[in-house]
């Protein structure tokens, strides 16, 4: 009896002690896992003077990029800080398997462009895998605080839109006449009036002593022929 104790408590002892060293590997395996590509952090400076540090670690098949920022404190307010995660798989580059800091110095000068480090690109293409695909680059995962910011809401006024002043059709006005062309106009105009009918007056000369006697010695409608006779034998 004393001998089959024994046996069941070597048998428990040897599963709990390959069980811890189960655990051991597993917790080790994702220290390797989660364990930082980089020697040392990547630090940088954004536009707006915002302290950064860029970390890389492995997390499966994917490496995975934190850039933490901090800013400067203005007056009573106090600094803003916040931070964003990028993934991807640029071991399929070629030369990032080579200098995996270069490709992340790279990405880094993008960064140190912007006035908030987490408000750029969704993807980051480093010159030096360029030519790879979207699978091979860093692209934007998630932020804190979140940086998606909703569209700003039109004014008022704006929604109020007054009337276009192109849509009025024009009122013809008539167009001004210059002074020379009004005077030509006017000149025109006199010389196309018709000029009304002009009755000559015939110069009324003296009553002669011919044109006297045939009044009175003639009928009215002899007064010429009489006349002229008169005349005629005066002469």
């Amino acid at each position: 009896m004393r001998a089959g104790v024994r046996v069941l408590l070597l048998l428990l002892a040897a599963t709990v002690c390959v069980s811890n060293a189960q655990t051991t590997n597993s917790s080790n395996d994702n220290k390797q896992q989660q364990q930082s590509i980089l020697d040392e952090p990547i630090r940088f400076s954004t536009k707006t003077k915002d302290s950064c540090t860029m970390v890389v670690s492995g997390a499966g098949d994917y490496t995975r990029l934190r850039v933490s920022c901090k800013g400067v404190s203005q007056g009573q307010s106090p600094a803003r800080s916040y931070y964003c995660d990028f993934q991807g798989k640029p071991n399929l580059c070629r030369p990032y398997n080579d200098k995996p800091r270069h490709f992340f110095n790279q990405m880094m000068w993008e960064l140190r462009k912007l006035s908030h480090a987490c408000q750029g690109a969704k993807i980051y293409r480093p010159q030096m895998c360029r030519r790879y695909p979207d699978e091979a680059q860093m692209s934007f995962l998630a932020s804190w605080p979140k940086t998606t910011t909703s569209k700003p809401s039109k004014p008022v006024q704006e929604q109020r839109k007054p009337a276009v002043p192109s849509q009025i059709k024009p009122v013809n006005t008539p167009k001004l006449v210059k002074p020379q062309q009004a005077s030509k106009g006017t000149q025109t105009r006199k010389t196309t009036h018709k000029p009304g009918k002009t009755t000559t007056h015939p110069t009324e000369q003296p009553d002669s002593k011919a044109s006297r006697m045939a009044t009175e010695y003639c009928w009215q409608s002899f007064h010429g022929i009489c006349s002229y006779f008169i005349g005629w034998f005066q002469n």
